[in-house]
């Protein structure tokens, strides 16, 4: 039997453009301005795991791995990418890439975007309370977060970067060695 490999070539997932132009759109929709906010990470999912060790092949070339954690019972990798998505004038430098979970399948494409806020995550919901606010990661005890779903994918709004909440979780780390 061949096994079939799995080429990246193919699809660009760096090109995020359309992805970001329906998040933007929904988020106007929703009436949430996001102007000053800065745009964090995008999570790109997979459906398979062959899938997940090829983009990972692929993103060495493309950009640099801050971590590799396992969360959820999975591996998720995080790169900063050596030539960041431009979008509408943002740049988002980090794409989070998570291995499917076990018996929950997901289309291949981008799944979410995160913001970073200053303020309060409860105090940001409250002013925007038309808004249905998923709070039920408010108790992560890292980077804890609020989310907003829309039709095929999310926005989640926390304190920190990604890469921050990495390169913290690596000091300690190297201090228990």
């Amino acid at each position: 039997m061949h096994h079939r490999e799995e080429h990246v070539e193919h699809f660009d997932m760096l090109d995020a453009s359309g992805f970001l132009r329906k998040l933007f759109d929904a988020l106007a929709i929703a009436g949430l301005d996001t102007t000053d906010l800065e745009l964090d990470h995008l999570c790109y999912r997979v459906e398979t795991h062959c899938r997940f060790d090829a983009l990972r092949k692929a993103l060495n070339n493309k950009a640099t791995l801050l971590g590799d954690s396992i969360i959820g019972k999975r591996p998720i990798a995080t790169y900063r990418l050596n030539e960041p998505i431009f979008f509408e004038g943002r740049r988002i430098e980090v794409v989070e890439l998570p291995a499917p979970k076990t018996g929950r399948p997901y289309p291949e494409g981008y799944e979410h975007a995160e913001f970073v806020v200053l303020e309060e995550l409860v105090a940001f919901t409250q002013r925007h309370p038309h808004l249905d606010w998923d709070l039920s990661a408010l108790a992560k005890p890292v980077n804890a977060d609020v989310r907003l779903r829309f039709d095929g994918f999310s926005v989640k709004f926390h304190r920190q970067t990604l890469a921050s909440v990495i390169e913290m979780e690596h000091a300690q780390v190297a201090r228990k060695v």
